[in-house]
């Protein structure tokens, strides 16, 4: 059995870069092409088997080119493939993302193969969640999925970690069996209703999302590291400064190394302290799955952080 398991989406992201992102009707140069898998689900995976936990990739892609390299590289990430289906109607997810010079980045996803992750898919890799340490997920595959797959995981008792993204306002009920709930501002806002533009703002709200019922909730903060609401009681884990050259995927690698960290009995503080070294280590390095950084470099960049 999987330690991990992740349910979500796999995507084939192409990637270009450029000095400024268009405006709407507008036309620039860019540089520096590239293909490179991606998707949240298969960020996440990657990154939890990059950082030592032993994950099973559950979901959807196209009888394609992009679907064989897919699957292919989860493998070489370390992640198992055996629940990722072979969709016969619809091609795989891409994502077309445009990223500035100054590492900002523009994003349209089409869902393709992730839009047909079905609560069968889930019944069928039932056994494989119930043996899971945790269940990890998000919202690139379709709402009644994930939270079928939530009431499964709950039932045994299997913590799960969501991360509402892309973000989409949903019941206090909807949220019920989640262990932590990890937004970045703009999820947050959407799930509350309340700005998120400050460390104040997001105490506001993280307390709001804990009352709602979820026992953790971590908001991502980026350069201002996160913050952790757990028992009504905001901690706030600063991050440290890193060139960045691409902010793409570092939520994905944070998810990554808080998971992997809690999976081997660090403590939340801890965790999250982790989990913050493994997104600043992301956004130093062009991509999505290229960037994420593996355990060796997080453990050294995580015990640094401890002097």
């Amino acid at each position: 059995m999987s330690d991990v398991v992740v349910l979500g989406s796999l995507n084939m992201d192409l990637v270009v870069r450029t000095t400024r992102i268009p405006r709407p009707g507008e036309t620039v140069h860019g540089h520096d092409f590239g293909t490179v898998p991606g998707g949240k689900g298969a960020n996440q995976a990657a990154a939890a088997a990059r950082l030592g936990a032993h994950v099973t990739m559950l979901g959807r892609v196209g009888q394609d080119a992009f679907g064989d390299a897919m699957v292919e590289n989860m493998l070489i990430q370390g992640v198992e493939t055996g629940y990722i289906l072979r969709d016969r109607r619809e091609p795989s997810g891409i994502a077309l993302i445009q990223i500035q010079d100054d590492g900002d980045n523009s994003i349209v996803v089409a869902p393709g193969a992730n839009g047909r992750v079905s609560t069968e898919d889930v019944d069928r890799a039932v056994d494989l969640i119930w043996g899971a340490s945790f269940l990890v997920t998000q919202f690139e595959v379709p709402l009644p999925t994930v939270h079928h797959a939530i009431g499964v995981a709950a039932s045994k008792g299997v913590p799960v970690i969501l991360n509402p993204a892309p973000a989409y306002a949903v019941d206090a009920d909807w949220l019920t069996g989640v262990y932590c709930l990890v937004v970045n501002e703009t999820e947050a806002e959407t799930l509350t209703g309340l700005p998120v533009t400050s460390l104040a703002e997001a105490r506001t709200a993280g307390i709001e999302l804990q009352a709602m019922g979820v026992p953790v909730v971590i908001v991502t903060l980026g350069a201002q590291g996160a913050l952790l609401v757990a028992d009504g009681k905001p901690l706030h884990v600063p991050a440290r400064q890193v060139d960045v050259v691409d902010t793409t995927a570092a939520g994905d690698a944070f998810i990554g190394g808080l998971v992997a960290s809690l999976d081997r009995g660090m403590d939340l503080r801890d965790a999250v302290h982790y989990a913050t070294c493994a997104g600043s280590l992301a956004t130093t390095v062009l991509g999505a799955q290229t960037s994420l950084p593996d355990k060796a470099a997080v453990d050294a960049f995580y015990r640094e952080g401890q002097r």
